[in-house]
């Protein structure tokens, strides 16, 4: 039984899994278990290029950051699971909370964090209802996000990034999972506002 499993590997993902994963050794998380389920083929950083983004060195290619993410989740934080090469079919609501079902297996979890990119071709069971035509994105491209009320679809289920209803910008997304983080380590910490911050 997970607490919370984040589904999807791109900036949102990612960010949420990095930021809930520096609280796991607070207090207030022990006990804790966080999963991430990698699912990034389609994400829009594989092809993009970043000279815009503060304390990115110019160039920096989003390939790179989905892997040197990979990477300093795993180093920082091992006790984040990251989940490779399974692919959500399914959500279910439980009387625990979820069953997130793959490709391969499930999960049972408490919350999830869907995180993944805002195009149509979202196809997993279970999100059909909260699907809705994208606030932000021009019509043309037929976006669509999550219906949301800052980040929250219902009870224990959170969309991040762009399928939150988000533009399609790097920090924006990397930011709106960070939010996620902290609104999931302010459960844990009984409400109590909760950030975490790295100190020297």
């Amino acid at each position: 039984m997970k607490d919370t499993i984040i589904i999807g590997g791109g900036a949102a993902g990612l960010s949420c899994a990095l930021v809930l994963g520096s609280g796991l050794k607070k207090p207030f998380a022990e006990g804790k278990n966080v999963a991430i389920i990698m699912h990034q083929k389609a994400s829009h950083l594989q092809t993009a290029l970043f000279n815009n983004v503060l304390g990115l060195q110019p160039g920096t290619l989003g390939d790179d950051i989905l892997k040197d993410g990979k990477e300093q989740l795993a180093n920082l934080y091992p006790e984040v699971e990251q989940i490779e090469k399974e692919k959500v079919k399914k959500i279910e609501e439980t009387n625990f909370g979820f069953t997130v079902t793959t490709n391969k297996q499930s999960y049972d979890t408490k919350r999830v964090v869907v995180a993944v990119g805002y195009t149509n071709l979202l196809d997993i069971e279970g999100l059909e209802s909260y699907i809705k035509p994208h606030p932000r994105a021009v019509i043309e491209k037929d976006r669509i996000w999550l219906e949301n009320k800052d980040h929250l679809v219902k009870k224990n289920l959170y969309v991040a990034g762009t399928l939150a209803g988000w533009r399609s910008q790097f920090a924006i997304a990397s930011g709106s999972g960070a939010h996620v983080a902290t609104d999931i380590l302010t459960i844990w910490n009984n409400g109590k506002h909760t950030k975490v911050h790295d100190k020297a």
